[in-house]
């Protein structure tokens, strides 16, 4: 889907800014602003490739919008004008990040052929920017650590799926790596180049969720003050990642069934239909069948979502990998922190290996790194990893006998064989075990943070 370059044109005069639209508007997606904060509503919104603006507006300064502009993670090519040039002015723009300086009154053919040559350059520090990413990528596919039988097989499985254009479902515990896999298939894909989009479904409102996914026109709720692209349209020729997919609303499910019907999208207040060529990754730590049964979960959907199932293993059952994952987390952590590289004692070790992690691989990162960086010795012993470390197997059998109890007193108890009641005694020990982090209490439950604090309110917890 080929769309023209964005253009931003900052100035306070209404008949300049109308003058420059109708002169590049053929060639440029368009937007306009007459002041410093119209101009950051605009870099927000979206991704703009060019921009040019006043040194002067009003009493506002130019340059305050070339700074915004050059602080944006993908900064814009920038063209200044003005009427009051001078060399300082222009050697301080250039300084700030501006690409060229123009004065006025302007030459709207010198401004097209200018903007354009820009963009020629702009198109070229992209590619070798791309191009530089997929090389640094390529050098990142064997993130998946460990050498453990039942994560061979799950490897073996990326591998056959990958090249293909296979929606993939990748089911886990939170913290197994979902994002990590979604990644490598990406990278193993023959789409490499494009671009790889991440949406955390759980992250947001059903509102905000469709108009992140799908984007919008100006206009199509309160506050839409201009169309924004959303993140289907932004992975065009890539891979979306969707993780959290059991978060999703009726409504939005929808929609993304549509999606996957007929590979287009429709923005928020539009009924013009957008042809989009994206790869779908999905990923949740609920068991989307039983969801199905529930009628929770459209069942045309997730036979669509379920093309291709990967499971990833909780590191409970890899026990073998825990060592590698750690040496691996010891160098990265030593690097990044400009730390020695410090081995870890037996002791410490014995205890990785012993702890049952119940927020896998994610929680073992953080424990390597509070090691490396508590560690003011020649080793890292037990002493330098986290307190609740030591303590942890401890507390994680007082959540699993929750469930055990129940079984072992279910004559002398009848609540005990009721589901509600059981799930509520296990929250309450998550909760107990995570000193009140809900965050921690939902990774040890295996769900979501927004489920946990749902089944709370429902609870009256």
């Amino acid at each position: 889907m080929s769309q023209q370059p964005t253009l931003l044109i900052v100035d306070d005069e209404k008949a300049t800014r109308e003058g420059l639209r109708l002169a590049l508007e053929g060639d440029f997606e368009v937007y306009l602003a007459s002041n410093k904060k119209e101009a950051e509503s605009v870099l927000k919104s979206f991704d703009v490739d060019l921009l040019l603006t006043d040194l002067r507006l009003g009493a506002e300064n130019g340059m305050e919008v070339l700074d915004l502009a050059m602080s944006r993670p993908r900064p814009p090519l920038a063209v200044m004008m003005t009427a009051y040039g001078s060399v300082d002015t222009a050697v301080e723009a250039m300084r700030r990040g501006a690409w060229h300086f123009v004065t006025k009154p302007l030459n709207l053919d010198e401004v097209e052929m200018l903007l354009k040559r820009g963009l020629r350059q702009r198109h070229l520090e992209v590619e070798n920017r791309e191009l530089k990413q997929v090389v640094e990528e390529k050098g990142k596919l064997k993130r998946l650590i460990g050498k453990s039988a039942i994560l061979e097989k799950t490897i073996e499985r990326i591998e056959q799926v990958a090249p293909t254009r296979a929606t993939v479902l990748i089911q886990g515990e939170s913290g197994t790596g979902k994002e990590v896999v979604a990644h490598t298939i990406h990278q193993l894909s023959g789409r490499p180049a494009g671009k790889f989009v991440i949406v955390h479904c759980a992250a947001l409102s059903p509102q905000l969720l469709e108009s992140e996914l799908f984007g919008h026109e100006k206009g199509a709720f309160t506050g839409a003050a201009q169309r924004r692209l959303g993140r289907f349209e932004q992975a065009d020729g890539g891979t979306i990642f969707l993780d959290e997919i059991g978060e999703i609303d009726a409504a939005t499910q929808v929609k993304l069934l549509r999606v996957l019907s007929e590979r287009s999208i429709e923005r928020v207040g539009s009924n013009t239909p957008i042809k989009v060529d994206v790869r779908l990754v999905a990923a949740t730590n609920r068991n989307l069948r039983e969801m199905v049964d529930r009628g929770e979960f459209r069942e045309d959907l997730y036979f669509r979502l379920n093309v291709v199932q990967i499971q990833m293993p909780p590191l409970r059952e890899r026990g073998e990998d825990v060592v590698l994952l750690a040496a691996a987390f010891l160098r990265e952590f030593a690097e990044e922190n400009g730390r020695k590289l410090k081995p870890l004692t037996d002791e410490a070790l014995a205890l990785l290996r012993s702890y049952p992690w119940p927020g896998n691989v994610r929680e073992l990162r953080t424990v390597i790194e509070h090691g490396v960086v508590m560690c003011n010795a020649e080793q890292i012993g037990v002493e330098h990893l986290p307190d609740f470390l030591r303590q942890g197997r401890a507390g994680q059998r007082s959540v699993d006998q929750v469930g055990e109890n129940a079984t072992e007193n279910s004559l002398a108890c009848s609540e005990d064989f009721n589901l509600d009641a059981l799930e509520q005694r296990l929250i309450t020990a998550a909760l107990a075990h995570a000193a009140g982090n809900r965050t921690v209490a939902a990774e040890l439950l295996g769900i979501s943070r927004r489920t946990l604090q749902r089944k709370l309110k429902e609870k009256g917890l």
